[in-house]
C-alpha cells in the first residue's frame, strides 16, 4: 500500500514563502506522474503542479512563476516551493502520486492534508 504524508504548511502573512513536503512509502513498480493539489473552502478540489519521472513540470495558471514543484525519487519525496504568496492561496493542500504498486497493480495514492492560510 503507498501512503503519503504532507507537511509544511502553516499561517504566512502574503508575500511570504512555504515549502510543501510530501514523504512517499509503500513498494511500487513505476511512477505515471506526482502532483500537488489544493481545496479551499467551499470549493473544489484543483490541480497545482505536477511532475512527471522525467522531470517535466505543468502548473496551475494562478501559480505560474510563484510555485515550483520539485522531486527526489531517491528519497521518495515531493516538494512544492511557493513563493509570493497570496489570500487566495489559502487552502488544504494535497499530495499525489499515481502509477503501478508493488505487484503491478494501478495506485492512485492521496496524502491526508496539510492546511496553508494566508494572512493579508
Amino acid at each position: 500500500q503507498v501512503q503519503l504524508v504532507e507537511s509544511g504548511g502553516g499561517l504566512v502573512q502574503a508575500g511570504g514563502s512555504l515549502r510543501l513536503s510530501c514523504a512517499r512509502s509503500g513498494s511500487i513498480f513505476s511512477i505515471n506522474a506526482m502532483g500537488w493539489y489544493r481545496q479551499a473552502p467551499g470549493k473544489q478540489r484543483e490541480l497545482v503542479a505536477t511532475i512527471t519521472t522525467g522531470g517535466r513540470t505543468n502548473y496551475a495558471d494562478s501559480v505560474k512563476g510563484r510555485f515550483t514543484i520539485s522531486r527526489d525519487n531517491a528519497k521518495k519525496m515531493v516538494y512544492l516551493q511557493m513563493n509570493s504568496l497570496k489570500p487566495e492561496d489559502t487552502a488544504v493542500y494535497y499530495c499525489n502520486v499515481g502509477g503501478l504498486d508493488g505487484r503491478s497493480w494501478p495506485f492512485d495514492s492521496w496524502g491526508q492534508g496539510t492546511q496553508v492560510t494566508v494572512s493579508s
